[in-house]
């Protein structure tokens, strides 16, 4: 028997020890007025200096070596922190890769006084080991106890596919303003396995905005929010490596864009949000750090600063050592949002700037309110379209692991080793089906993937249709299912499939499915249209030739009707299924031929799948 505290990160074993993650550090600082701005609220310069120190002893405690921040997560702080308040923040390792790893932060605030405590912020940072010859190390694998380390590990690899395509995803929206085409989705294939309301801006209206343009008779021009400023790196802004630490770089950022923010609105503004960053190369002790910053653009109440930080020593030309795009909003007396003036670019560049900012802002709102918010405010059947096609892809894929990393399933039935599973939780109805067959798991993974297949063991699947190859992971089908209702109407669904190979040993291959909605197949009268919210096969592999095979399923109202009397022991639909299903894997063990989305990029049981 074991529990765990959600708050404090222990962990009982059954002997009664305390566990802690053993990359885990804390650092608690009570605000002084040194820390504080003109509001008596907690610089986020000083912040940010606070979490990189914790976040790099954390990740420097896994590596056993020094460790330099290379890129952190976009950073959404949610409350400002008052003179007098304490400030706790909590590092731990979420995953190690080859040499780098992420480092999940987690900063609150606490009220000695009142005795109460609430979250600022979450961000997630990437650390590179460095070891004594300045070469990268092999890092060793995160150590697993609980059910919530289990669960970030897992996402883990999600959010590092993301990372990876992070400036695609912009250059792909922004050669869609130039040409007029809508953004392909365009996505490098990378060697790793990568809730909310969902808030959509079409591409259409994005371009509209741009082209439409016509500068107000009231507007700032840019070049009056033009910051410039020197810093000269010391001893005390170095860690061990006489390199400057990237809090400290992150701290002078915020100071410049603060300046600009301020000239723009006569005011003093509150940062809100920093978007994804890296750092791109080292400044050292001696350095000269010049530090830039413009307003790029203003969105009603709240507006875009962008920050560079070159360094140079003597008469060496600048080096570009990072780059930041800040969000800052105003409040007025009553804490109320104050409307801000528009921005008159500067030609060439300053309308790059201006328009790059409001991709950014599409960008910034597909990827907040898609991966970020909690599941179960997601609503079933998301909009899709290419410029937001990687974060509903992060979405399913990672509501899946959420959905397999739980621990609290019930064995309903069992029968001939098919294991029906349930979970009932805050109303809603989850199963999941469980099997071992003796095929290869990467065989299974190629089978299962193709969803044009599915019709051959699956009756509920009456036909199943292809109709996006979006990229090598992801696709879109059409499914057709049978009648379940006294109408008499077939039921369609139309699906995003996204598949992952493990990253790393002992991962699962997973299969994701979820319901989008595409302009081009609207519901027909002929069919009701139903909806899947999470569902999706998990993967394992148990030996060289067996293979366990697990299918989840988050039950919606279209999905009830098909389990609820095999839940309810009055039928064994989802045992025949998959009877059929582990017939035809063996049917297929050693020879496939899979359907046009496989003729490509398929050798061998680890290929890449492509769509």
């Amino acid at each position: 028997m074991t529990s765990a505290d959600s708050q404090g990160g222990l962990f009982i074993s059954g002997g009664g020890e305390t566990y802690r993650n053993p990359t885990e550090v804390k650092m608690s600082q009570i605000v002084l007025p040194c820390h504080a701005n003109h509001c008596g609220e907690l610089s986020v310069g000083q912040l940010l200096k606070w979490m990189d120190s914790t976040a790099c002893l954390s990740a420097e405690r896994h590596a056993g070596c020094s460790c330099v921040t290379a890129s952190v997560d976009d950073i959404y702080f949610e409350h400002t922190i008052g003179v007098g308040q304490v400030v706790n923040i909590k590092a731990k390792v979420n995953r190690a890769f080859n040499s780098s790893m992420e480092v999940g932060i987690v900063v609150t605030c606490e009220d000695l006084y009142q005795d109460l405590q609430w979250k600022v912020c979450q961000a997630y940072a990437t650390f590179v080991a460095r070891g004594s010859d300045m070469g990268k190390v092999q890092l060793k694998p995160v150590s697993l106890q609980t059910q919530e380390e289990q669960l970030e590990h897992s996402i883990a690899s999600e959010r590092r596919r993301m990372r990876l395509i992070h400036a695609d995803i912009m250059t792909d929206l922004l050669s869609s303003w130039q040409t007029g085409e809508p953004p392909q989705g365009r996505m490098r294939q990378v060697s790793v396995g990568l809730s909310g309301v969902s808030v959509q801006w079409p591409t259409q209206c994005v371009c509209f905005a741009v082209d439409a343009f016509q500068e107000p008779e009231d507007a700032v021009a840019a070049e009056r929010t033009r910051v410039e400023s020197v810093e000269l790196v010391l001893p005390p802004h170095a860690n061990h490596h006489v390199n400057t630490f990237g809090g400290q770089i992150m701290a002078w950022m915020v100071n410049v864009a603060t300046i600009a923010a301020s000239r723009l609105c006569n005011a003093h503004p509150t940062l809100r949000a920093i978007d994804m960053f890296h750092f791109r190369g080292p400044s050292q002790v001696g350095d000269r750090v010049v530090l830039k910053a413009i307003v790029n653009n203003t969105f009603k109440n709240s507006m875009e600063v962008g920050v560079c930080a070159e360094a140079y020593c003597g008469n060496e030309p600048l080096r570009h050592i990072n780059s930041a795009f800040m969000m800052f909003e105003v409040l007025d007396q009553e804490k109320k949002l104050r409307k801000l003036p528009r921005i008159r670019p500067e030609p060439v560049d300053g309308k790059r700037r201006y328009q790059e900012a409001i991709a950014r802002k599409k960008i910034r709102l597909d990827r907040r309110y898609i991966t970020s918010c909690k599941q179960t405010e997601v609503p079933l059947s998301v909009p899709w379209d290419p410029s937001n096609q990687v974060y509903l892809s992060y979405n399913n894929v990672s509501a899946l692991k959420m959905l397999t990393a739980r621990n609290n399933w019930v064995l309903n039935t069992e029968k001939n080793q098919v294991n029906l599973y349930t979970l009932e939780e805050n109303q809603v109805l989850c199963f999941r089906v469980e099997t071992t067959v003796d095929v290869p798991a990467g065989r299974v993974f190629l089978l299962l993937s193709d969803l044009s297949r599915r019709p051959d063991w699956d009756s509920h699947y009456k036909h199943c249709e292809l109709i996006n190859q979006v990229d090598e992971d992801d696709g879109i089908y059409h499914v057709i299912t049978p009648s379940v209702n006294r109408s008499n109407k077939v039921q369609d669904f139309i699906l995003l499939a996204s598949r992952r190979r493990p990253c790393d040993p002992g991962d699962p291959y997973v299969v994701a499915l979820r319901s989008v909605t595409l302009p081009t197949h609207p519901p027909a009268e002929d069919y009701t249209r139903g909806e899947v919210f999470c569902a999706g096969f998990s993967i394992w592999e148990e030996s060289d030739g067996s293979t366990k095979v697990s299918y989840y399923n988050q039950a919606s109202a279209g999905v009830l009707p098909y389990i609820s009397t095999d839940i309810a022991g009055l039928s064994s639909t989802f045992y025949r299924t998959f009877c059929s299903c582990k017939k035809f894997l063996k049917d297929n063990k050693d020879g496939y031929s899979g359907g046009p989305e496989f003729a490509q990029g398929v050798s061998g049981p680890h290929a890449y799948v492509s769509l």
